[in-house]
């Protein structure tokens, strides 16, 4: 694996804090993908310019990096920080977060899962793009 996860968590954390696209979809493999709880699945290259597009600032606090590996033995990290969203129009979204990344051997993330509670987030999001968020679908 080539990063510490410390160091892949401040990357990444730093790519979201900037807005800078190649930088975080430099960590991802080249067919890498993000799921997201209001935008879906989508492919990094992506998923990054609509989020950031969506956002006018935020601010992020690292609350923890943990590491390990999952039920079929690939490597783990998981990076929790709180997300001080900022809308486009300066509406305050804020949300504690966990993304969960999957990765390849050479540490690159194959699968990211971005897991929080949207009850409060998901109205200020859909009221700013005027459309509805993605939803999973039910079983």
């Amino acid at each position: 694996m080539g990063a510490t996860p410390d160091d892949l968590a401040a990357t990444y954390l730093r790519a979201l804090a900037t807005a800078d696209v190649d930088l975080v979809v430099g960590l991802f493999v080249e067919d890498g993908v993000v799921h997201s709880p209001l935008y879906g699945p989508l492919p990094p290259r992506e998923f990054y310019p609509a989020l950031f597009a969506d956002t006018s600032r935020a601010n992020l606090t690292l609350r923890s990096v943990m590491s390990g590996t999952d039920t079929s033995g690939r490597a783990t990290v998981s990076f929790w920080f709180h997300f001080d969203w900022r809308l486009p129009s300066g509406v305050a979204a804020p949300f504690e977060v966990v993304d969960v990344a999957t990765l390849d051997a050479e540490g690159l993330i194959e699968e990211l899962r971005i897991v929080y509670d949207t009850v409060e987030v998901r109205p200020a999001f859909e009221a700013e793009v005027g459309h509805p968020s993605w939803r999973a679908p039910r079983p």
